[in-house]
Protein backbone atom coordinates (compact mmCIF):
# COMPACT_ATOMS: atom_id res chain seq x y z
CA UNK A 1 0.00 0.00 0.00
CA UNK A 2 2.90 2.53 0.82
CA UNK A 3 4.60 2.03 -2.90
CA UNK A 4 0.85 2.65 -4.02
CA UNK A 5 0.74 6.28 -2.13
CA UNK A 6 3.77 6.93 -3.01
CA UNK A 7 2.60 6.38 -6.78
CA UNK A 8 -0.27 8.38 -6.46
CA UNK A 9 1.28 11.18 -4.64
CA UNK A 10 4.13 11.54 -7.63
CA UNK A 11 1.56 10.99 -9.95
CA UNK A 12 -0.38 14.11 -8.31
CA UNK A 13 2.88 16.20 -8.45
CA UNK A 14 2.74 15.56 -12.15
CA UNK A 15 -0.51 16.93 -13.23
CA UNK A 16 0.07 20.47 -13.69
CA UNK A 17 3.39 21.74 -14.23
CA UNK A 18 3.48 21.20 -18.41
CA UNK A 19 0.48 23.56 -18.06
CA UNK A 20 1.44 26.05 -15.17
CA UNK A 21 4.91 26.32 -16.56
CA UNK A 22 4.32 27.01 -19.91
CA UNK A 23 1.89 29.83 -18.26
CA UNK A 24 4.92 31.50 -16.80
CA UNK A 25 6.18 31.39 -19.64
CA UNK A 26 4.10 32.60 -22.35
CA UNK A 27 5.18 35.25 -23.55
CA UNK A 28 8.80 33.68 -24.23
CA UNK A 29 7.17 31.05 -26.23
CA UNK A 30 4.66 33.17 -28.02
CA UNK A 31 7.77 35.59 -29.34
CA UNK A 32 9.86 32.88 -29.83
CA UNK A 33 7.34 30.54 -32.04
CA UNK A 34 5.90 33.72 -33.16
CA UNK A 35 2.21 32.72 -32.33
CA UNK A 36 -0.76 35.35 -32.19
CA UNK A 37 -2.84 35.97 -29.20
CA UNK A 38 -5.64 33.74 -31.10
CA UNK A 39 -3.30 30.67 -31.50
CA UNK A 40 -1.59 31.68 -27.74
CA UNK A 41 -5.51 31.03 -26.76
CA UNK A 42 -5.64 27.69 -28.72
CA UNK A 43 -2.37 26.37 -27.13
CA UNK A 44 -4.03 26.94 -23.39
CA UNK A 45 -7.45 25.36 -24.79
CA UNK A 46 -5.12 22.23 -25.59
CA UNK A 47 -5.51 21.41 -22.02
CA UNK A 48 -9.08 20.79 -22.07
CA UNK A 49 -9.29 19.40 -25.17
CA UNK A 50 -6.89 16.41 -24.79
CA UNK A 51 -8.44 15.38 -21.24
CA UNK A 52 -11.72 15.38 -22.79
CA UNK A 53 -10.94 13.08 -25.95
CA UNK A 54 -8.53 10.67 -24.23
CA UNK A 55 -10.66 10.70 -20.69
CA UNK A 56 -13.63 9.23 -22.39
CA UNK A 57 -11.32 5.85 -23.14
CA UNK A 58 -9.84 5.56 -20.08
CA UNK A 59 -12.02 3.20 -18.77
CA UNK A 60 -11.49 0.74 -21.44
CA UNK A 61 -8.21 1.02 -21.21
CA UNK A 62 -8.05 0.31 -17.59
CA UNK A 63 -10.31 -2.77 -18.64
CA UNK A 64 -7.40 -4.30 -21.33
CA UNK A 65 -4.06 -3.20 -20.03
CA UNK A 66 -5.01 -2.58 -16.35
CA UNK A 67 -4.80 0.67 -13.75
CA UNK A 68 -1.61 0.76 -12.68
CA UNK A 69 -0.03 -0.17 -16.24
CA UNK A 70 -2.41 2.61 -17.84
CA UNK A 71 -1.26 5.86 -15.13
CA UNK A 72 2.84 4.37 -15.65
CA UNK A 73 2.39 4.66 -19.28
CA UNK A 74 0.67 8.12 -18.92
CA UNK A 75 3.61 9.29 -16.87
CA UNK A 76 6.00 8.25 -19.19
CA UNK A 77 4.13 10.28 -22.17
CA UNK A 78 4.25 13.37 -20.01
CA UNK A 79 8.15 12.62 -19.98
CA UNK A 80 8.59 12.00 -23.82
CA UNK A 81 6.33 15.06 -24.20
CA UNK A 82 7.73 17.85 -22.21
CA UNK A 83 11.68 16.67 -23.37
CA UNK A 84 10.28 16.89 -26.97
CA UNK A 85 7.93 20.15 -27.51
CA UNK A 86 10.39 22.94 -26.73
CA UNK A 87 12.60 21.28 -29.34
CA UNK A 88 10.29 21.04 -32.26
CA UNK A 89 10.96 24.57 -33.14
CA UNK A 90 7.56 24.84 -34.60
CA UNK A 91 4.25 25.99 -33.07
CA UNK A 92 2.28 22.76 -34.42
CA UNK A 93 5.48 20.53 -33.12
CA UNK A 94 5.14 22.44 -29.79
CA UNK A 95 1.24 21.41 -30.23
CA UNK A 96 1.80 18.21 -31.05
CA UNK A 97 4.40 17.55 -27.67
CA UNK A 98 2.12 19.48 -25.60
CA UNK A 99 -0.73 17.29 -26.54
CA UNK A 100 1.27 13.90 -26.01
CA UNK A 101 2.08 14.86 -22.44
CA UNK A 102 -2.00 16.25 -21.42
CA UNK A 103 -2.61 12.34 -22.74
CA UNK A 104 -0.70 11.15 -20.27
CA UNK A 105 -2.12 13.74 -18.00
CA UNK A 106 -6.11 12.63 -19.02
CA UNK A 107 -5.54 9.09 -17.72
CA UNK A 108 -4.33 9.83 -14.61
CA UNK A 109 -6.80 12.62 -14.00
CA UNK A 110 -9.57 9.87 -14.70
CA UNK A 111 -8.08 7.05 -12.80
CA UNK A 112 -6.93 8.76 -10.05
CA UNK A 113 -10.84 9.17 -8.22
CA UNK A 114 -11.09 5.15 -9.16
CA UNK A 115 -7.91 4.03 -7.63
CA UNK A 116 -8.43 5.81 -4.39
CA UNK A 117 -12.19 4.68 -4.26
CA UNK A 118 -11.35 1.32 -4.43
CA UNK A 119 -8.02 0.91 -2.54
CA UNK A 120 -9.07 2.97 0.08
CA UNK A 121 -12.86 2.90 0.41
CA UNK A 122 -13.02 4.12 4.34
CA UNK A 123 -10.27 7.02 3.49
CA UNK A 124 -12.10 9.00 0.13
CA UNK A 125 -11.55 12.34 1.78
CA UNK A 126 -8.25 12.29 3.13
CA UNK A 127 -6.75 10.01 0.46
CA UNK A 128 -8.77 13.09 -2.44
CA UNK A 129 -7.36 15.45 -0.12
CA UNK A 130 -3.44 14.06 -0.14
CA UNK A 131 -3.83 13.70 -3.84
CA UNK A 132 -4.70 16.95 -4.61
CA UNK A 133 -2.88 19.03 -2.21
CA UNK A 134 0.24 17.49 -3.85
CA UNK A 135 -1.73 18.15 -7.48
CA UNK A 136 -1.59 21.82 -6.14
CA UNK A 137 1.74 21.67 -4.99
CA UNK A 138 3.25 20.56 -7.90
CA UNK A 139 1.39 23.33 -10.17
CA UNK A 140 2.67 25.70 -7.49
CA UNK A 141 6.09 24.58 -7.90
CA UNK A 142 6.26 25.33 -11.30
CA UNK A 143 4.28 28.55 -11.38
CA UNK A 144 6.89 29.50 -8.73
CA UNK A 145 10.13 28.26 -10.20
CA UNK A 146 10.27 28.22 -13.87
CA UNK A 147 11.07 31.77 -14.49
CA UNK A 148 14.09 31.40 -11.96
CA UNK A 149 15.32 28.22 -13.39
CA UNK A 150 14.93 29.72 -16.70
CA UNK A 151 16.97 32.63 -15.93
CA UNK A 152 19.63 29.87 -13.87
CA UNK A 153 20.39 28.17 -17.00
CA UNK A 154 21.03 30.77 -19.45
CA UNK A 155 17.63 32.25 -19.73
CA UNK A 156 16.55 30.00 -22.42
CA UNK A 157 12.78 28.73 -22.59
CA UNK A 158 13.11 26.06 -24.04
CA UNK A 159 15.31 24.74 -20.98
CA UNK A 160 13.40 25.87 -18.59
CA UNK A 161 10.43 23.67 -19.67
CA UNK A 162 12.13 20.47 -20.32
CA UNK A 163 13.27 20.83 -17.04
CA UNK A 164 10.03 19.38 -15.43
CA UNK A 165 10.14 16.22 -17.78
CA UNK A 166 12.67 15.10 -14.60
CA UNK A 167 9.86 14.82 -12.03
CA UNK A 168 7.69 12.87 -14.64
CA UNK A 169 10.38 10.11 -15.12
CA UNK A 170 10.32 10.06 -11.04
CA UNK A 171 6.38 9.15 -11.01
CA UNK A 172 7.18 6.56 -13.85
CA UNK A 173 9.17 3.89 -11.45
CA UNK A 174 6.52 3.35 -8.35
CA UNK A 175 4.32 2.20 -10.71
CA UNK A 176 6.31 -0.82 -13.01
CA UNK A 177 5.60 -3.67 -10.41
CA UNK A 178 1.77 -3.07 -11.27
CA UNK A 179 2.97 -3.13 -15.14
CA UNK A 180 2.82 -6.64 -15.32
CA UNK A 181 0.07 -7.54 -17.56
CA UNK A 182 -3.49 -6.79 -17.03
CA UNK A 183 -4.46 -4.50 -14.40
CA UNK A 184 -7.38 -3.99 -13.85
CA UNK A 185 -8.65 -1.72 -11.39
CA UNK A 186 -12.35 -2.66 -9.89
CA UNK A 187 -15.35 -0.88 -10.88
CA UNK A 188 -12.93 0.16 -14.22
CA UNK A 189 -13.47 -2.63 -16.32
CA UNK A 190 -17.18 -2.61 -15.67
CA UNK A 191 -17.43 0.68 -16.34
CA UNK A 192 -16.32 0.15 -19.98
CA UNK A 193 -19.07 -2.04 -20.67
CA UNK A 194 -21.55 -0.42 -18.80
CA UNK A 195 -21.62 -2.52 -15.48
CA UNK A 196 -21.91 -6.20 -14.84
CA UNK A 197 -20.40 -8.65 -12.57
CA UNK A 198 -17.15 -10.21 -12.83
CA UNK A 199 -16.39 -13.58 -14.85
CA UNK A 200 -16.36 -16.65 -14.01
CA UNK A 201 -12.65 -16.99 -11.71
CA UNK A 202 -12.55 -13.56 -11.69
CA UNK A 203 -14.28 -12.62 -8.64
CA UNK A 204 -11.42 -11.02 -6.33
CA UNK A 205 -9.74 -8.78 -8.95
CA UNK A 206 -5.83 -9.01 -7.82
CA UNK A 207 -5.32 -4.97 -7.82
CA UNK A 208 -4.85 -5.82 -11.56
CA UNK A 209 -1.53 -5.87 -11.90
CA UNK A 210 -1.53 -8.93 -14.22
CA UNK A 211 -3.94 -10.73 -16.37
CA UNK A 212 -4.22 -14.34 -14.81
CA UNK A 213 -1.38 -14.29 -12.91
CA UNK A 214 0.08 -12.86 -9.15
CA UNK A 215 2.69 -9.52 -9.23
CA UNK A 216 5.85 -11.45 -8.99
CA UNK A 217 6.82 -11.84 -5.49
CA UNK A 218 10.28 -9.82 -6.15
CA UNK A 219 8.24 -6.72 -7.39
CA UNK A 220 8.14 -5.67 -3.87
CA UNK A 221 5.85 -6.58 -1.05
CA UNK A 222 3.62 -3.30 -1.28
CA UNK A 223 2.42 -4.03 -4.55
CA UNK A 224 1.26 -7.31 -3.36
CA UNK A 225 -0.02 -5.77 -0.54
CA UNK A 226 -2.61 -3.61 -2.65
CA UNK A 227 -3.26 -7.14 -4.53
CA UNK A 228 -4.01 -8.33 -1.17
CA UNK A 229 -6.17 -5.15 -0.18
CA UNK A 230 -8.41 -4.87 -3.66
CA UNK A 231 -12.06 -5.83 -2.81
CA UNK A 232 -14.42 -8.04 -5.45
CA UNK A 233 -16.37 -6.43 -8.75
CA UNK A 234 -19.31 -5.50 -7.18
CA UNK A 235 -22.21 -7.00 -9.56
CA UNK A 236 -23.93 -4.17 -11.07
CA UNK A 237 -26.73 -3.59 -13.60
CA UNK A 238 -25.56 -1.11 -17.09
CA UNK A 239 -25.83 2.27 -15.63
CA UNK A 240 -27.06 5.09 -17.78
CA UNK A 241 -24.98 7.96 -16.61
CA UNK A 242 -26.57 10.16 -19.16
CA UNK A 243 -29.75 9.86 -17.46
CA UNK A 244 -28.45 11.35 -14.21
CA UNK A 245 -29.23 15.06 -13.41
CA UNK A 246 -26.79 14.65 -10.70
CA UNK A 247 -24.02 13.39 -13.47
CA UNK A 248 -24.76 16.59 -15.71
CA UNK A 249 -24.67 18.62 -12.68
CA UNK A 250 -21.48 17.16 -12.05
CA UNK A 251 -20.09 17.43 -15.29
CA UNK A 252 -20.75 21.35 -15.71
CA UNK A 253 -19.76 21.71 -12.53
CA UNK A 254 -16.60 20.28 -13.49
CA UNK A 255 -16.44 21.91 -16.58
CA UNK A 256 -16.56 25.60 -15.16
CA UNK A 257 -14.38 24.85 -12.90
CA UNK A 258 -11.60 23.86 -15.30
CA UNK A 259 -12.37 26.50 -17.35
CA UNK A 260 -11.46 29.12 -14.85
CA UNK A 261 -8.57 27.04 -13.57
CA UNK A 262 -6.84 27.03 -17.28
CA UNK A 263 -7.63 30.34 -17.58
CA UNK A 264 -6.12 31.16 -14.75
CA UNK A 265 -3.02 28.63 -15.30
CA UNK A 266 -2.93 30.27 -19.02
CA UNK A 267 -3.55 33.96 -18.51
CA UNK A 268 -3.24 35.06 -15.09
CA UNK A 269 1.12 35.69 -14.92
CA UNK A 270 -0.04 37.62 -18.44
CA UNK A 271 -2.46 39.68 -16.94
CA UNK A 272 -0.75 40.53 -13.99
CA UNK A 273 2.62 41.34 -16.73
CA UNK A 274 0.64 43.60 -18.61
CA UNK A 275 0.09 45.66 -15.49
CA UNK A 276 3.55 46.76 -15.19
CA UNK A 277 4.57 43.45 -12.80
CA UNK A 278 7.68 41.82 -13.73
CA UNK A 279 7.96 38.49 -14.97
CA UNK A 280 9.40 37.07 -11.66
CA UNK A 281 7.06 38.13 -9.54
CA UNK A 282 4.21 37.53 -12.23
CA UNK A 283 5.36 33.87 -11.54
CA UNK A 284 5.18 34.32 -7.89
CA UNK A 285 1.98 35.50 -8.09
CA UNK A 286 0.35 33.07 -10.30
CA UNK A 287 2.44 30.54 -7.67
CA UNK A 288 0.88 31.85 -4.87
CA UNK A 289 -2.84 31.04 -6.71
CA UNK A 290 -1.56 27.79 -7.09
CA UNK A 291 -0.34 27.18 -3.60
CA UNK A 292 -3.03 27.70 -2.02
CA UNK A 293 -4.86 24.66 -2.76
CA UNK A 294 -1.94 22.90 -0.67
CA UNK A 295 -3.58 23.06 2.42
CA UNK A 296 -6.98 23.88 0.75
CA UNK A 297 -6.86 20.93 -1.03
CA UNK A 298 -6.83 18.62 2.23
CA UNK A 299 -8.77 20.46 3.99
CA UNK A 300 -12.21 20.76 1.71
CA UNK A 301 -12.38 16.93 0.81
CA UNK A 302 -12.41 16.25 4.32
CA UNK A 303 -14.85 18.94 5.41
CA UNK A 304 -17.37 17.68 2.12
CA UNK A 305 -17.24 13.88 3.63
CA UNK A 306 -18.84 15.48 6.62
CA UNK A 307 -21.84 17.52 5.39
CA UNK A 308 -24.74 16.48 3.61
CA UNK A 309 -24.85 18.96 1.47
CA UNK A 310 -21.68 20.44 -0.68
CA UNK A 311 -23.73 23.36 -2.36
CA UNK A 312 -22.67 25.78 0.65
CA UNK A 313 -18.94 24.99 -0.16
CA UNK A 314 -19.20 25.24 -3.89
CA UNK A 315 -21.07 28.94 -2.92
CA UNK A 316 -18.03 29.88 -1.02
CA UNK A 317 -15.28 29.27 -3.31
CA UNK A 318 -17.42 31.29 -6.40
CA UNK A 319 -17.69 34.27 -4.28
CA UNK A 320 -14.00 34.36 -3.87
CA UNK A 321 -13.37 34.22 -7.67
CA UNK A 322 -15.97 37.16 -7.72
CA UNK A 323 -14.22 38.85 -5.85
CA UNK A 324 -10.46 38.39 -7.00
CA UNK A 325 -12.05 39.23 -10.91
CA UNK A 326 -12.98 41.97 -9.28
CA UNK A 327 -9.89 43.15 -8.13
CA UNK A 328 -7.98 42.06 -11.54
CA UNK A 329 -10.35 44.24 -13.03
CA UNK A 330 -10.27 47.55 -10.83
CA UNK A 331 -6.71 47.27 -9.68
CA UNK A 332 -4.67 44.34 -10.46
CA UNK A 333 -0.77 45.46 -9.84
CA UNK A 334 -1.62 47.31 -6.26
CA UNK A 335 -3.74 44.52 -4.80
CA UNK A 336 -2.35 41.35 -6.75
CA UNK A 337 -1.86 39.55 -3.64
CA UNK A 338 -4.79 39.89 -2.58
CA UNK A 339 -6.23 38.80 -5.97
CA UNK A 340 -4.10 36.03 -5.82
CA UNK A 341 -4.78 34.55 -2.74
CA UNK A 342 -8.90 35.03 -3.62
CA UNK A 343 -8.38 33.09 -7.15
CA UNK A 344 -6.17 30.20 -5.40
CA UNK A 345 -9.22 29.97 -3.29
CA UNK A 346 -11.92 29.53 -5.92
CA UNK A 347 -9.48 27.46 -8.10
CA UNK A 348 -9.96 24.55 -4.99
CA UNK A 349 -13.30 23.37 -6.60
CA UNK A 350 -11.49 21.26 -8.38
CA UNK A 351 -10.64 18.62 -5.42
CA UNK A 352 -14.87 19.13 -4.19
CA UNK A 353 -15.17 17.94 -7.81
CA UNK A 354 -13.19 15.28 -7.04
CA UNK A 355 -14.44 14.56 -3.75
CA UNK A 356 -18.21 14.60 -4.63
CA UNK A 357 -17.60 11.90 -7.85
CA UNK A 358 -16.68 9.88 -4.97
CA UNK A 359 -19.79 10.51 -3.13
CA UNK A 360 -22.44 10.81 -5.74
CA UNK A 361 -21.75 6.96 -6.26
CA UNK A 362 -22.10 4.19 -4.28
CA UNK A 363 -20.59 1.67 -6.25
CA UNK A 364 -16.91 0.64 -8.19
CA UNK A 365 -18.29 0.74 -11.71
CA UNK A 366 -20.46 3.89 -10.75
CA UNK A 367 -17.24 5.81 -9.50
CA UNK A 368 -15.97 4.88 -12.45
CA UNK A 369 -18.85 6.32 -15.01
CA UNK A 370 -19.16 8.89 -13.24
CA UNK A 371 -15.58 9.95 -13.01
CA UNK A 372 -14.87 9.13 -16.53
CA UNK A 373 -18.24 10.62 -17.89
CA UNK A 374 -18.15 13.82 -15.80
CA UNK A 375 -14.07 14.68 -16.74
CA UNK A 376 -14.65 14.09 -20.26
CA UNK A 377 -17.86 16.19 -20.72
CA UNK A 378 -16.65 18.72 -18.10
CA UNK A 379 -12.99 19.39 -20.28
CA UNK A 380 -15.06 19.05 -23.58
CA UNK A 381 -17.54 21.76 -21.94
CA UNK A 382 -13.89 24.01 -20.82
CA UNK A 383 -12.39 24.19 -23.84
CA UNK A 384 -13.77 27.60 -25.35
CA UNK A 385 -13.16 29.34 -22.44
CA UNK A 386 -9.22 29.93 -22.84
CA UNK A 387 -9.27 30.10 -26.36
CA UNK A 388 -11.97 32.79 -26.24
CA UNK A 389 -9.60 34.65 -23.60
CA UNK A 390 -7.46 34.98 -25.82
CA UNK A 391 -9.16 35.92 -28.94
CA UNK A 392 -10.97 38.90 -26.73
CA UNK A 393 -7.63 39.87 -25.37
CA UNK A 394 -6.06 40.28 -28.95
CA UNK A 395 -9.26 42.22 -30.03
CA UNK A 396 -9.53 44.37 -27.46
CA UNK A 397 -6.90 45.07 -26.35
CA UNK A 398 -6.94 44.65 -22.84
CA UNK A 399 -8.30 42.69 -20.04
CA UNK A 400 -11.56 44.31 -19.50
CA UNK A 401 -13.75 42.02 -21.31
CA UNK A 402 -11.86 38.62 -20.37
CA UNK A 403 -11.97 39.23 -17.08
CA UNK A 404 -15.72 40.17 -17.54
CA UNK A 405 -16.36 36.78 -19.51
CA UNK A 406 -14.38 35.23 -15.85
CA UNK A 407 -16.80 36.66 -13.91
CA UNK A 408 -19.92 35.71 -16.22
CA UNK A 409 -18.75 31.73 -16.07
CA UNK A 410 -18.80 32.19 -12.35
CA UNK A 411 -22.33 31.98 -11.46
CA UNK A 412 -23.44 29.36 -13.05
CA UNK A 413 -20.86 27.26 -11.74
CA UNK A 414 -22.08 27.92 -8.20
CA UNK A 415 -25.67 27.14 -9.21
CA UNK A 416 -24.40 23.73 -10.95
CA UNK A 417 -22.41 23.25 -8.12
CA UNK A 418 -25.14 23.44 -5.30
CA UNK A 419 -27.27 21.02 -7.74
CA UNK A 420 -24.08 18.50 -7.47
CA UNK A 421 -23.69 18.66 -3.73
CA UNK A 422 -27.27 17.40 -3.29
CA UNK A 423 -26.92 13.76 -1.28
CA UNK A 424 -27.53 11.39 -3.43
CA UNK A 425 -26.41 8.61 -6.02
CA UNK A 426 -26.59 8.19 -9.40
CA UNK A 427 -26.81 4.80 -8.94
CA UNK A 428 -30.43 5.45 -7.27
CA UNK A 429 -31.57 8.36 -9.67
CA UNK A 430 -31.12 5.40 -12.09
CA UNK A 431 -32.91 3.04 -9.93
CA UNK A 432 -35.64 5.83 -9.63
CA UNK A 433 -35.56 6.60 -13.56
CA UNK A 434 -36.11 2.82 -14.38
CA UNK A 435 -39.06 2.10 -11.94
CA UNK A 436 -41.41 5.19 -13.24
CA UNK A 437 -40.36 4.04 -16.90
CA UNK A 438 -41.95 -0.16 -15.72
CA UNK A 439 -45.25 1.81 -14.90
Amino acid sequence: MRLLVVGIVLSALNLRPAITSLGALLEEVRNGLGMSGSVAGLLTSVPSLCFAVFGVMVPRLARRFGAGAVVCAGMAAIATGLLLRPYTGSTAGFLAGSALALMGIAVSNVLMPVIVKHWFPDRVGSMTGLYSMALALGTALAAAVTVPLTDALGGNWQSGLTVWAALAVAAVLPWLPFVRGRATAPGAADAATGGGSAPDGAASVRDGLGPGREADRGDGGDAQAAAAAEPAREAAPPLRITRSRTAWALAVFFGLQATAAYITMGWMAQIFRDAGVPAGTAGLLLAVTMVMGVPLAFVIPRLATRLPHQGPIALALGVCGLAGYAGLYLAPAAGAWAWAVLLGIANCAFPLALTMVGMRARTGPGVAQLSAFAQSTGYLISIPGPLLVGVLYQHSGGWGLPIALMSALMIPQMVVGVLAGRDRTVEDEASRRAAAAGR
